[in-house]
């Protein structure tokens, strides 16, 4: 079978390793929700995260003036939710009110948990130093949280343009990691 030439625009279908997750972010008494699909695991413990948050959004003035979020995975149960949210702009509009979420206080950070997800992950910024350049911050996970009765979560994987693949079948191979 011969390959043929893959657009570079489209690239990042391709290689998305994680879920899509619901950002939140309050400053001043206003908290705002972002669809983010790019991120990666940097460590495990402390568990750190490193994100890219465009500088032409909301949530990006957010992070950097609070330096706290929560990362809340949501599950294809609110799919339209999801891209409802990454669809809009906080910067006017409630978006907890507008797709019918609901917020609940963090334990450690002033962003709320969105009560939909599955799971959250509260978190702190921890380094700048590639947000001017790349808009890339690293987050460490304080606190997390997840739901008990979901035992199969079936999380969203963005493929671009509107398309996205559904977490599926699992499977358990031997492994030397603990």
């Amino acid at each position: 079978m011969a390959k043929k030439s893959f657009p570079l625009s489209k690239v990042y279908g391709l290689l998305e390793p994680g879920p899509v997750v619901m950002v939140t972010t309050a400053n001043h008494g206003r908290s705002n929700i972002m669809a983010m699909s790019w991120h990666t695991m940097m460590e495990f413990e402390p568990p750190l995260v490193g994100c890219v948050i465009s500088n032409r959004g909301h949530s990006f003035s957010l992070l950097k003036a609070t330096k706290e979020c929560v990362i809340n995975i949501p599950t294809k149960d609110i799919a339209k939710k999801v891209v409802g949210c990454g669809n809009t702009s906080g910067a006017k509009i409630d978006k907890f009110e507008r797709f019918s979420l609901t917020p609940k206080p963090a334990s450690e950070v002033g962003a709320p948990l969105i009560e939909e997800c599955y799971a959250n992950l509260e978190c702190r910024v921890i380094d700048t130093k590639m947000v001017t350049e790349y808009c890339f911050f690293v987050l460490e996970v304080i606190k997390a949280w997840i739901d008990p009765m979901v035992k199969n979560p079936r999380t969203l994987h963005h493929l671009g343009r509107g398309n996205f693949m559904v977490a599926g079948e699992r499977i358990k191979l031997k492994s030397r990691m603990k």
